[in-house]
């Protein structure tokens, strides 16, 4: 597929094998329109991983393109500036709203670190990894369950699936370099983001 003739979306949905510089077009020139296309998608994964909660994702995204619309003309970057107003909402939102929400492992895991800045970025990190895990096929994310979630050892799991010891320990071992790969790809080296 030539990156040219392409859409944004669609190279975006396509995988995005093509360095960021080539699926987008050069700021200069983009229409709002064009903008919410390319965008959106990695906009509700970063907000996702920020507050954990997709519907509550959605609404920042959905915040953030209404300012941008607001300030059109003053904004020389939207990619950037909307990132960085998205960010600053879901700071907001996780100050307001830290008391309605029950502390759960994400919440828990993140607050271990008194910096905010560094919180964040397990937050982020971690909504990054959900989201890849859920985009794995079940058979995959059920090896991961069982292994992660459930703590079973290989040999328990071998007896869950049909899988030999050998083959859950080759599956997990590939699984999880992919998985790393994907967050290096995404920009994510460690926890802290």
């Amino acid at each position: 597929m030539d990156p040219q003739t392409a859409s944004p979306q669609l190279l975006v949905d396509s995988g995005g094998s093509l360095p960021l510089s080539q699926e987008l077009p050069p700021e200069e020139g983009r229409s709002l329109r064009q903008v919410f296309e390319a965008d959106e998608s990695a906009l509700l994964r970063y907000a996702f991983g920020l507050v954990g909660q997709r519907e509550t994702a959605e609404d920042l995204v959905q915040e953030a393109f209404v300012r941008l619309h607001a300030h059109w003309d003053e904004v020389a970057n939207p990619r950037a500036w909307l990132f960085r107003t998205i960010r600053n909402l879901a700071l907001n939102h996780l100050r307001d709203h830290q008391r309605e929400c029950p502390l759960d492992s994400t919440q828990e895991w993140a607050s271990n670190t008194p910096d905010p800045e560094q919180a964040l970025g397990r937050l982020e990190a971690l909504g990054t990894l959900q989201l890849l895990i859920a985009e794995l096929p079940s058979a995959d994310r059920h090896l991961i369950r069982l292994k992660y979630h459930q703590k079973l050892k290989y040999d328990q799991i071998s007896e869950r699936t049909g899988l030999s010891v050998g083959n859950v320990g080759y599956k997990l071992h590939h699984l999880l370099k992919n998985l790393a790969d994907s967050l290096r790809h995404l920009g994510i080296e460690s926890a802290e983001g």
